[in-house]
C-alpha cells in the first residue's frame, strides 16, 4: 500500500486522511509558523506550509509525497492565529461573533523533485454570541489549539450558521483540492475511502 509523509502534528488532518487507502506517516516539521507583518494570509499560509514540507524532507529525507498545510482565519483582512491564552481566545470568538469571515488552508504537495503550492479559501458566518456562550466554550477547552479559537469539526460547530466552500477546508485540510494533486503527480490512479 502506498504512504504518504504528513508533516503536521494536526489530529484533524490525520483523522481525514484515514479514511483513504494509503498509509499516512505522521512527521513534525520545524518551521516558523508565524505570519510576516503585513503578509497576505493567503500568501503566508502558502508559504507555511511550504516550509513544513520542506523542513520534514530535510529532517528525514522522503521517498513518498510529502503534504503539509497551514491553516489562518482571517477577519478584516487580518490573520488569526492559535490564542494565546483564554482571554485572547475571548477577544478572538468577540471579533468573529455575528459575523463572516475567511478560513485559508495553505497546502504544499511535495514529491520526486515537484513542488505544488496552493490555497483555498472558504467564507464562515458565525451566529452571534452571548459572553456566556462565549465563557462556556473557552471553559471546554476546545478553541486553545486551534486558529481562530474554534472548531467546527467539534463543540464550536454550534457558532457556524453556514460555511460557504469547502468545510473540509475549514477543518484544516482542504479534501477535494488535495486528491486531485495527488492524482495529478502520480500518487493516486483513483480514491476509493476505506469502509
Amino acid at each position: 500500500m502506498p504512504s504518504l509523509l504528513l508533516a503536521s502534528s494536526s489530529p484533524r488532518r490525520r483523522e481525514m486522511l484515514a479514511l483513504f487507502p494509503f498509509v499516512t506517516e505522521i512527521a513534525l516539521p520545524r518551521a516558523d509558523e508565524a505570519l510576516v507583518p503585513g503578509e497576505d494570509p493567503a500568501t503566508g499560509a502558502e508559504r507555511i506550509a511550504l516550509l513544513k514540507a520542506r523542513s520534514v524532507i530535510a529532517l528525514r529525507g522522503a521517498v513518498q509525497p510529502v503534504l503539509a498545510a497551514d491553516t489562518v482565519v482571517v477577519v478584516d483582512g487580518a490573520a488569526l492565529g492559535k490564542p494565546r491564552d483564554a482571554a485572547d481566545a475571548r477577544r478572538m470568538l468577540r471579533l468573529l461573533a455575528g459575523r463572516t469571515h475567511q478560513v485559508v488552508t495553505g497546502v504544499a504537495v511535495l514529491w520526486k523533485g515537484t513542488e505544488r503550492v496552493f490555497s483555498v479559501s472558504s467564507d464562515v458566518v458565525f451566529k452571534p454570541l452571548t459572553d456566556t456562550e462565549i465563557t462556556d466554550y473557552i471553559a471546554s477547552g476546545e478553541p486553545m489549539d486551534k486558529a481562530g479559537a474554534y472548531a467546527v469539526q467539534g463543540l464550536g460547530g454550534f457558532m457556524v450558521s453556514a460555511v460557504r466552500g469547502s468545510v473540509s477546508n475549514v477543518v484544516g485540510l482542504p479534501l477535494a483540492e488535495v486528491v486531485v494533486v495527488l492524482q495529478e503527480i502520480g500518487f493516486l490512479d483513483g480514491v476509493m475511502p476505506r469502509q
